[in-house]
């Protein structure tokens, strides 16, 4: 279990885009599962959209990328103090199952694929109560 401050150690991110709030369980070389809680007071929920506020898509990926990235960290043994640093490099199969809204537990999940010369291969998810909110095949890149 990681809760905020170790979670720093393993991304560069910082408030407001550090995106994952907790991680459960992890299981080096193998998954993660992480959450993100959603407050109302989140900084991108008055203009998306002032009337129904909604996660954007974008950031629901960013999250699951983020999620994937401390995997890929931890199971390398590395922190962001050793200089490396994870890039986002391809999202396959991206989809969009149901809005995430203030007041929701988004649990991250990312599960290693592949891992070829510094290029992570996963398969990640997000879930609300046990619905799929999305999934994807995400690429990083490790450098």
């Amino acid at each position: 279990m990681m809760d905020a401050l170790e979670i720093r150690q393993y991304l560069p991110h910082r408030y407001p885009f550090l995106l994952v709030d907790r991680v459960v369980a992890i299981e080096s070389g193998e998954s993660i599962q992480a959450y993100k809680n959603l407050s109302v007071n989140e900084p991108f929920f008055q203009g998306h959209f002032p009337e129904q506020p909604i996660f954007p898509g974008v950031l629901l990926v960013e999250a699951m990328a983020q999620t994937a990235g401390i995997l890929g960290f931890y199971s390398q043994g590395k922190t962001v103090a050793d200089g490396s640093t994870y890039y986002l490099a391809g999202a396959d199969e991206v989809r969009f199952k149901r809005p995430c809204v203030p007041g929701d537990k988004v649990e991250l999940c990312a599960r290693v694929q592949s891992n070829r010369r510094g290029i992570w291969k996963f398969a990640v998810s997000a879930h609300v109560e046990d619905e799929l909110a999305a999934s994807a095949i995400l690429l990083c890149a490790d450098r």
